[in-house]
């Protein structure tokens, strides 16, 4: 039998640091927990249920009344492998940081670009993750999860998965249906690296590198995220709250023409895209504190906890830079986050 905590802080188990109390708690380290707690006929079996990772791309903004299932699964296999290419296994309680280094340390290329990202294998397919022109989708293979409503295991392929720009199946049509247990994930031995995004070469370059390794470019992307970013363990935070958000070319041009410095870059379907960190900086926001909350003072994109704030609170202030930046530039900010 699995067994089931009563009246868990969730305070350790987020990296915004608020503290809320899950109803029930389960640490999960094998799927077969998962499956009973799906199938039985006890209290639990009809219960909401919240798969948690890393807890680092979610804001509670009240105690959750049902099961969180805390992922605990472990462990990292080679599949198969030829010449060129390793096929991983990741269980999905693997600390994602951990897991590049992990690969960089073995020279296989692919995930460089999103070292330091907080969070869990397991929570990754979720958010599509990515950094520095690079994306999960780039690497995935498969996922296995567990259906919380038949105790069912699934597979699910890259194309199943549905992929899009911080975006899944699993925060859509299939948001909170599914315990994902495990990634596979596609390396490379000889990798072709993506060096062309934000200060990625200029940073190799600083910091002396003139061929680019694995360990070097994940050394580099290392690097800028400690200037900018606040370690969560020192102040709450999920990185980036908003999305960036993707314009239709009339729309673009029109505020281009309005903002002739608003930054931009290609995306797909002939859209563009826009850092949502310049537009909350242009209304004023960057390094800005009100009360508990704020904006970083070196990322206007990244909402911090400066101690004991509410989820509430941090809902409203991000609800209010949403109104600035809709005021201003007709812009509606997408969160990133998810707000439970």
């Amino acid at each position: 039998m699995t067994a089931i905590s009563e009246c868990v802080s969730l305070k350790p188990y987020n990296t915004f640091g608020i503290e809320v109390q899950a109803r029930y708690f389960a640490h999960i380290n094998h799927i077969q927990q998962v499956q009973e707690l799906a199938t039985s006929k006890g209290m639990f079996t009809q219960m909401p249920k919240l798969p948690l990772g890393g807890g680092s791309n979610l804001l509670f903004t009240q105690n959750y009344n049902g099961l969180v299932l805390y992922n605990c699964l472990k462990g990292i296999a080679i599949d198969r492998e030829s010449s060129q290419t390793v096929w991983l296994t990741v269980q999905g309680g693997e600390v994602w940081h951990e897991l590049v280094q992990y690969c960089v340390a073995q020279n296989w290329g692919g995930l460089e670009n999103l070292s330091l990202i907080p969070g869990s294998a397991g929570a990754a397919p979720i958010q599509n993750i990515g950094a520095y022109g690079v994306e999960l989708k780039d690497v995935f293979v498969q996922l296995q999860a567990v259906h919380l409503a038949s105790g069912e295991i699934h597979n699910f392929s890259n194309a199943e998965c549905r992929f899009g720009y911080r975006n899944s199946i699993f925060k859509t049509a299939f948001k909170g249906q599914y315990f994902i247990c495990s990634v596979t994930l596609q390396l490379k031995k000889n990798p072709q690296f993506n060096l062309q995004y934000g200060e990625v070469q200029r940073t190799l370059e600083q910091l002396g590198y003139i061929n680019p390794t694995v360990q070097a470019v994940s050394h580099a992307i290392c690097h800028i995220r400690n200037a900018k970013l606040p370690n969560p363990a020192e102040l709450g935070n999920c990185g980036s709250f908003f999305k960036n958000p993707e314009l239709e070319t009339t729309t673009f041009e029109y505020l281009h023409r309005l903002h002739n410095t608003m930054p931009h870059y290609p995306a797909a379907n002939g859209r563009m895209k826009i850092p949502a960190a310049w537009l909350i900086e242009q209304c004023g926001w960057k390094g800005r504190r009100i009360g508990n909350t704020g904006t970083h003072v070196n990322h206007a994109l990244v909402l911090v906890n400066y101690g004991n704030a509410t989820g509430a609170e941090i809902k409203q202030l991000a609800e209010s830079i949403q109104q600035s930046v809709l005021d201003r530039f007709g812009i509606l900010l997408e969160p990133e986050v998810n707000i439970l």
